[in-house]
């Protein structure tokens, strides 16, 4: 059994392609394999070269492969599905192009849901009508990714969307068929949530295909619930903080893969806000070196 240690470019704060604040793409790519990974994930489409031969130069010069790509669009507004669309598309294709297995799907921020992350019980839920459509849409980019492209398609809850809190989560899987779609599992958004991560992995493990590493601050999640702070203001707060220093139980999530024999990645990602006082590669390392003392290599 192997199970592997990659990174994203999250880490380094691209969250969106056109986002100014954004590191170069090269960089990205320097830093992280200079912190001790071999595998990377894609970023938002657009971020890295869409070109094969560019990115897969790239890759090669820094000994990393492409593990997986994120979908982080507004499925829940049906007047951006084109975009959606197009954006699942472009990514499948690079995806396929450099042998990346991951398709994860999350929801974006929603202005309806931004206020109550963190607070399920607060939070505005989706009528019967617009809940359906919107599983469809999700559908679809599942169906798109799994039957078209051969990917392994993967939901990803994530504070602030309309797959945020467990019970979204668990209804979104009861009505998509596990052929097509199946979990990403976030170990800091599930805290984020109000959730427990390790319980959740305990009854879910067998539909669980990729992993996402990312610890929570309980002083700065306790205070961004309280104060209704929005997703990035936290993250600029220090919520996301180096693996080992925050709620979630690594050991623990590491005992559950074992025990299911789990193979493949496992991508960290620590959320940043790059304009701040933040050291991504020096991050890295640390989170690297801290999941190596646990026994993950």
């Amino acid at each position: 059994m192997t199970i592997r240690i990659g990174n994203a470019p999250c880490s380094w704060g691209v969250e969106f392609a056109d986002d100014p604040r954004n590191p170069a793409w090269r960089q990205v790519l320097t830093e992280c394999a200079d912190a001790g990974y071999r595998g990377i994930e894609l970023g938002p489409i657009g971020f890295m070269p869409e070109d094969p031969a560019i990115l897969g130069e790239a890759l090669a010069t820094n000994g990393l492969e492409l593990i997986g790509g994120v979908v982080f669009r507004p499925f829940h507004d049906p007047a951006q599905w084109d975009e959606v669309w197009d954006a699942s598309v472009r990514t499948c294709k690079a995806l396929t192009a450099h042998g990346a297995r991951h398709l994860v799907l999350i929801d974006s921020i929603s202005p309806r849901r931004a206020p109550t992350a963190g607070r399920a019980d607060a939070a505005e839920q989706m009528d019967a009508a617009e809940w359906a459509a919107f599983r469809d849409r999700i559908a679809a980019v599942a169906k798109l990714g799994a039957e078209d492209y051969g990917l392994t398609v993967g939901i990803h809850a994530h504070a602030a969307g309309f797959i945020d809190f467990e019970p979204e989560l668990e209804r979104l899987l009861n009505e998509v068929d596990e052929s097509i779609l199946k979990i990403c599992f976030d170990t800091g958004h599930h805290s984020y949530a109000g959730f427990d991560p390790v319980a959740f992995m305990r009854r879910h493990i067998g539909r669980i295909s990729y992993m996402h590493f990312k610890d929570i601050d309980p002083v700065v999640k306790a205070r961004a619930i309280a104060n209704s702070t929005g997703f990035y203001d936290a993250c600029g707060q220090g919520i996301f903080c180096n693996l080992g220093k925050g709620d979630v139980d690594f050991p623990a999530v590491r005992q559950i893969l074992l025990d299911a024999g789990f193979e493949g990645w496992c991508t960290v990602e620590q959320d940043c806000d790059p304009t701040l006082d933040v050291r991504p590669k020096d991050d890295a390392q640390a989170n690297r070196e801290y999941l190596e003392s646990i026994g993950f290599n």
